[in-house]
């Protein structure tokens, strides 16, 4: 396993436990971290018995010697102690070539003491000074680890007490890191922890976004399947209620259904359909939340376009059968010219209940799935004339251009009585 890779998730596990506990757990891999340009470390390797046998030592009084001795420090858990060689190191060095690995040892020896802020400066300054280096990558994942931290909630010290919120450091450094390595492991990590961070403050309309751009950018990324769930769920989120945007709910109508086809399997384990259904309703009841607020301004015109429409896209929904029961008390209130082209609305409403009613008493013998219920054909037919329509002429295409001709009256078939229309005031 990579050095860097058990550095990177023994700082995890401090986040979740006492750090005074796991400073010697740390301490002992930070002395196997490698720089890159074999200088200021032990080099050893293996013998014909597997044992690790040492081969290089830099000279106890050199630079590199000194540096090595402070990770030796480190190792053996006397954080302070290397903390000081370092400083001293510093003060005498400044223009040595190991600069670059003094400075990422120092803030190491802070991450080891628990002052993850403070290490920052260190990593920092090795990431805008030594850009060419090979220590620029490492400082960058320690910083990344620090962020991440700070995102699941690990507090910085202020005035010595552990009381900060780190949050908004976090944040920053996630965006630092994809724009300083785009394309690398390092930014599509920071990409996904900067979406979890989102998501986990339920800011729902940020984590959408980073999550649609992580799958843009990282589409072969091992948490492409967690991304696409989680976007699909922050975009329900957004959806505050119908009197607000439905856009958000749109949008994971659209993934969702393009998850069934794609993924069915994943699509079946969190339930799309179901998902999809719920997304309708509320599309539907969005709707007629729009045409009772056109009613109480005083525009019955578009509050009947409104539930026209409701009746059409959303047939089976919850809210047809709330907007049919409403729509008398709007038809009042058009005007004859308007009326003439409306549709037969008790015609539509007694074919969805007794469809329904139906469907309750019996339940062995669905509708076939080729012949689904469309209410608009329980439309009466429009006549060109003032006579009645024959019955031939009730197909669910006549009433949709029927009700596109505003000058055509409308007509119930032979034998119903027709529906009295309401007398034009003077």
């Amino acid at each position: 396993m990579p050095v860097e890779t058990v550095f990177l998730g023994t700082m995890r596990a401090m986040a979740n436990r006492s750090c005074s506990l796991h400073i010697p757990i740390l301490t002992a891999f930070l002395i196997l971290l490698s720089t890159g340009n074999g200088f200021a470390q032990n080099d050893y390797k293996l013998d014909d018995a597997d044992n690790w046998q040492l081969v290089n030592q830099p000279d106890p009084s050199s630079p590199a010697g000194a540096l090595a001795r402070a990770r030796e420090l480190l190792a053996q858990g006397q954080a302070d102690r290397a903390y000081n060689m370092v400083n001293r190191w510093l003060e005498r060095n400044p223009d040595s070539s190991l600069a670059a690995d003094a400075y990422l040892l120092r803030g190491d020896a802070l991450v080891a003491m628990a002052d993850y802020y403070e290490s920052l400066y260190d990593y920092e300054y090795v990431i805008r000074r030594y850009p060419a280096s090979p220590t620029f990558t490492l400082a960058l994942a320690r910083e990344l680890e620090v962020a991440s931290l700070f995102a699941h909630g690990t507090l910085r010290k202020v005035f010595g007490l552990r009381i900060g919120d780190g949050t908004e450091e976090a944040e920053e450094i996630f965006i630092r890191i994809q724009e300083r390595a785009p394309g690398s492991q390092l930014a599509e990590q920071a990409g996904i922890e900067l979406a979890d961070m989102y998501f986990r403050q339920r800011r729902m309309e940020l984590a959408a976004d980073m999550y649609a751009i992580f799958l843009e950018k990282y589409p072969k990324s091992p948490f492409i399947d967690k991304a696409r769930r989680r976007l699909i769920y922050a975009n329900i989120a957004t959806f505050k209620g119908p009197q607000f945007d439905i856009v958000g709910l749109r949008e994971a109508k659209r993934e969702l259904q393009e998850l069934i086809i794609t993924r069915p399997a994943e699509a079946e384990r969190i339930g799309a359909q179901a998902l999809i259904n719920r997304i309708t309703e509320s599309e539907a009841t969005k709707m007629l939340t729009t045409a009772e607020w056109y009613n109480r301004v005083g525009d019955p015109i578009a509050a009947e376009f409104l539930i026209r429409n409701l009746v059409r896209q959303f047939p089976q929904s919850a809210a047809t059968i709330r907007a049919l029961e409403q729509i008398p008390g709007i038809l009042d209130q058009l005007p004859p010219v308007i009326l003439a082209t409306a549709p037969n609305y008790e015609v539509l409403r007694q074919a969805i209940l007794n469809r329904d009613r139906a469907a309750l008493i019996e339940p062995v013998e669905p509708m076939p799935e080729e012949e689904p219920f469309d209410p608009a054909a329980a439309l009466p037919p429009v006549s060109s004339s003032d006579s009645p329509a024959p019955p031939d002429q009730t197909s669910a295409e006549d009433l949709r251009r029927a009700m596109e001709r505003a000058e055509s009256p409308i007509a119930l078939p032979p034998g119903n009585d027709p529906v009295p229309l309401p007398e034009e005031n003077p």
